[in-house]
């Protein structure tokens, strides 16, 4: 049985504080959540909200047209006559999902007008979307409250709405308010009082129950969820789409035509647009939930494979990978040197396995990458050359100016220097490093983030932890730098990251 995933997150994503796509971006996202990640439907905009998200609307819907895609893009339209229908019309939509209110309350506090009065205004935005040539999905919005607390209300509407042109009648928990059991009871009753529509179930997570609350509904016979990438969405945001896969598959034993091994670029891509960073332990998209802290899970994954679950990494287009502290075994370690290539002897082994527990007792971030540099101190000896170092820079800044960098390296040896400006210190120094390895005709790694942390309550001499991932030739990979200066922080690990691949 495959069940239909509809995102929303250029719509209900979008809601999240802080959070505004530009056209461009939204395009892209499309495209991306449709060709590429191959969920069912989109939901891109709301109706009336702005030129710009008619701009939004207009990209996206041409570039549907095209690529035959307009039937799996939808946009929210509120029940005003005929204006929303209109804006829809105006931006190229072809699907409108209608906004009506799914609980008493709400309908006698906001619209302040009677279920009759409703469910007509309802029924006629119904009819003029299908004569302007649209389908329509409809919204009962706070129907999780409707069940709760009007329960007759809402068998009022839908028995009358039951029958009405409206390919999907869709259920949120506008709240967040619902547990996983009474997601299930509300929505067993929709599925056997109504068993030949179509369901959708949407939820949001302000009890950090909406990945749960979905699963119930569609054990309850439900058959499609809303999702945002990341969980993006107001307050505590909504279902995370990459949580919502893996239950779906692993838990419920359904399908879903999302292809899995896109999910991680769709999130990295949402969280670049959004500014908004994936938490470390994220489920499934987490830069550390593939990462094995403990030495005896590394022991036990050596030996079968013990600590393995469903959730493989290579389903997502990531790699496992063990982490290095004070929690660290020799089988941390060894898996480390082992992607590396290195064998070491039992007692190099021993020493390194101390040098790195230490480190994380005084609460060091140890990497992967910072192995060679352990290897070298700890071992006193050049199985790991450092060929590359700075010899020595000189950096300044001045108001209305940019800022320029004099930089010395040394390369095997053999002394390099070269001037040259940039938009801020950094950016000079690293112009000035470009220009000595093109005289070399040498390729340096694009870098693709740059993170600087100092310890919580830090003051002004604070050690700066910075951390740049470089991209070379499609392989990611870290280095950091830890110094009083950011600057000098970075530099330092620009420096590791060349002798890294030296």
């Amino acid at each position: 049985m495959f069940i239909e995933i509809m995102d929303t997150t250029l719509r209900d994503g979008e809601q999240t504080s802080g959070v505004s796509f530009s056209p461009m971006e939204k395009l892209q996202m499309a495209r991306f959540l449709l060709d590429e990640l191959k969920v069912d439907r989109i939901e891109i905009a709301s109706a009336r909200v702005s030129e710009g998200e008619l701009e939004s609307a207009r990209r996206i819907m041409a570039w549907a047209w095209i690529n035959k895609q307009s039937d799996r893009v939808e946009v929210l339209g509120f029940i005003d006559g005929t204006q929303s229908i209109d804006w829809i019309k105006t931006s190229g939509g072809k699907v409108v999902n209608l906004l009506s209110k799914g609980s008493l309350r709400h309908l006698e506090g906001q619209l302040r007008k009677t279920p009759q009065q409703h469910f007509e205004d309802i029924s006629a935005a119904v009819q003029y979307a299908n004569d302007q040539g649209l389908k329509v999905n409809l919204y009962l919005e706070d129907w999780s409250n409707g069940m709760r607390h009007s329960k007759d209300y809402v068998f009022f509407l839908m028995d009358k709405l039951c029958n009405q042109p409206i390919q999907r009648f869709m259920l949120p928990d506008t709240l967040g308010i619902l547990n996983p059991e009474e997601t299930y009871q509300f929505c067993l009753e929709m599925t056997t009082r109504y068993p030949g529509l179509h369901f959708d179930f949407h939820a949001h997570n302000d009890y950090d129950l909406s990945v749960a609350n979905s699963w119930s509904a569609l054990r309850a016979g439900i058959k499609g969820v809303h999702t945002t990438v990341n969980g993006l969405g107001e307050r505590a945001g909504n279902t995370p789409l990459s949580s919502m896969i893996a239950v779906v598959k692993d838990q419920l034993k359904m399908e879903t035509r999302v292809n899995e091994a896109k999910i991680t670029p769709m999130s990295r891509m949402v969280e670049t647009f959004s500014g908004i960073r994936i938490p470390s332990n994220k489920p499934i998209i987490g830069e550390n939930v593939f990462t094995q802290a403990c030495g005896v899970h590394a022991d036990g994954d050596n030996k079968n494979s013990l600590y393995f679950n469903e959730l493989l990494p290579e389903r997502f287009g990531r790699v496992r990978k063990y982490a290095l502290g004070k929690t660290s075994g020799k089988s941390n370690i060894l898996k480390n040197l082992q992607e590396m290539g290195i064998d070491l002897d039992p007692e190099s082994m021993k020493k390194i396995t101390q040098r790195v527990i230490e480190l994380g007792d005084r609460k060091e971030n140890v990497t992967a990458d910072d192995l060679p540099y352990i290897m070298s101190d700890v071992l006193k000896h050049e199985s790991i050359r450092q060929n590359i170092k700075v010899v020595n820079y000189s950096l300044s800044v001045a108001e209305g100016l940019k800022s320029s960098a004099t930089l010395m390296i040394e390369i095997n040896g053999k002394n390099y220097q070269e001037t040259s400006a940039g938009d801020g210190q950094y950016d000079a120094f690293m112009n000035a490093l470009h220009k000595i390895y093109k005289g070399l005709n040498l390729e340096i790694p694009r870098l693709t983030d740059y993170v600087v942390t100092i310890p919580p309550g830090g003051k002004t001499d604070a050690l700066v932890e910075t951390v740049i991932t470089w991209d070379l030739e499609g392989r990611e990979f870290k280095t950091r730098g830890l110094d009083p200066d950011q600057t000098a922080a970075a530099i330092k690990a620009t420096v590791r990251m060349l002798n890294y691949i030296s």
